[in-house]
Parts: C-alpha cells; structure tokens; sequence
C-alpha cells in the first residue's frame, strides 16, 4: 500500500486528513476570546497590519469581497467601511464557531445586507468560477493542509483582473531581532493563551505553525505557480508579517 501523505500540525508530523480536524479544534476553542487575545498578543499592532491590507487592496465601491479563514469578520468590516455599504463581503471560515462569534459583533447588523458567513474549506471553495474581485486571506493560509489547494481555488473563483492579498505572519530577516521574536512568541504568547482563554496548547500550535511556513520569497513564489501576475509583498514590523499581492491577469 502506497504511504499516507503527512503535514505538519505546528512542529507534530500528522496524516493529511488529520490536520482540518485539529486545527477547527484549534479554532473552535479559542473562538470566544480571540479578538481579545489577537490584540493581547500583537499589543494591537494586528489592527494597522489589516489596514494597510485594505490600504494596499484599495477597495472600490460596488466591489465584490472573498475573505477566507475570514472569522469574526475584521476583514470583511474594514472593507465595507472603506466603500460605505456599496459593495458585498462574503466571509469564509471552516469553523462555525468564529463565523458564530463575527455574527455577534455590533459591525455585523450594520453591514448585514452587505455582508454573507459561510462555513467552507479554502481548499474547495462553494462558489462558482470567477465569482469574486477581490480575495483576501490573513492568518490563515498556514493553517491550510494544502496550500497550492488553496491557492488555485482561489484564482478560480476570482474575476479576470481580480486580485489576491494575503497577510500572514513571516520570516524576520534580521538574525538577531529574530531571536528576540522567538524569545517573545514562545514564551510569552502561550502564557497569554492560558491566561486570556485558558488553553495554552492552541497557542502553542499557532506560533508553532509560523515557524513552518514559507518565508516571503517562497511564498510569493508559490502564488505565482497558482497562475497569479505581477506577485509583489511588503514586510511589515520588520517582517513580523508580511502582506502578498497577486493578480488574475
């Protein structure tokens, strides 16, 4: 029988078919405190990371908006905001519970004819071709299974000239500030996931998976091999994270 085929689950080696069930766990279990603990352990800096997304996206009215492993909804707010109503977010998670969280929010009532939640995997989108303008993914391609998966989707749900910008944490090039980066997340940002939402393992897994995914030269190449143009990123807080920019072309 041929091998089952592996990933990682942060720095654990687990069957493929495993990790959509661990990392939903992972969601699933965090969901009531995550805004609160991605504030705590950013120190807020999260907020002008997914503004200068929208900065660089430059949403326009009656644009149509994809956001994946999209949550409580930060994304989706923020780009309805940007045009005033005119124009439709569509929010993908695969964990109703995030999705349950985001359609709490007070934002949510004020966008609602704008504004759809649907549980769905990255990897097989539930919508049809060229359905989108824009696609937007942050902090979450990472904990795909299979990242060229969902990056083909999706260019297949975008529009000819549609554009794809993904925020994920990175690689901080400079040696010695990255020590002080490893020192922080892996002693400090469990401690606060025990802390704030009493689960420290999820958060142990979270900077874990950083770790193990492709830094920006990789990464931008790995958009590019999904068929997207003019594939550009831009480091942010030093590489912390960094925001990728592809078009259909």
């Amino acid at each position: 029988m041929p091998e089952e085929p592996t990933t990682h689950f942060g720095f654990s080696t687990v069957p493929e078919r495993e990790k959509a069930s661990r990392v939903h766990g992972v969601f699933s279990s965090v969901a009531s405190r995550y805004d609160v603990m991605n504030d705590a352990m950013s120190l807020g800096v999260h907020r002008l990371w997914k503004d200068a997304l929208l900065d660089w996206l430059a949403p326009r009215p009656g644009m149509s908006l994809l956001d994946v492993a999209g949550g409580t909804g930060d994304i989706a707010f923020r780009f309805l905001k940007r045009i005033h109503g005119d124009g439709h977010a569509t929010v993908l998670d695969m964990t109703e519970d995030m999705l349950e969280a985001g359609r709490h929010r007070p934002e949510a009532a004020a966008y609602a004819g704008h504004l759809d939640w649907v549980a769905g995997d990255a990897m097989a989108l539930p919508f049809k071709d060229a359905a989108f303008d824009a696609y937007t993914i942050s902090f979450g391609i990472r904990n795909v299974t299979r990242i060229a998966d969902a990056l083909a989707e999706a260019f297949r749900v975008l529009r000819p000239g549609g554009r794809i910008v993904v925020l994920e944490f990175s690689r901080v090039p400079e040696p010695s500030l990255r020590w002080l980066y490893d020192r922080y997340s892996f002693n400090v940002i469990p401690a606060l996931g025990q802390a704030i939402a009493s689960d420290r393992a999820s958060y142990q897994y979270l900077v874990e998976s950083i770790r193990r995914f492709p830094d920006q030269d990789a990464f931008a190449q790995m958009i590019a091999q999904a068929g997207f143009g003019q594939v550009r990123y831009r480091n942010l807080s030093m590489g912390i994270a960094a925001l990728h920019s592809g078009w259909k072309l």
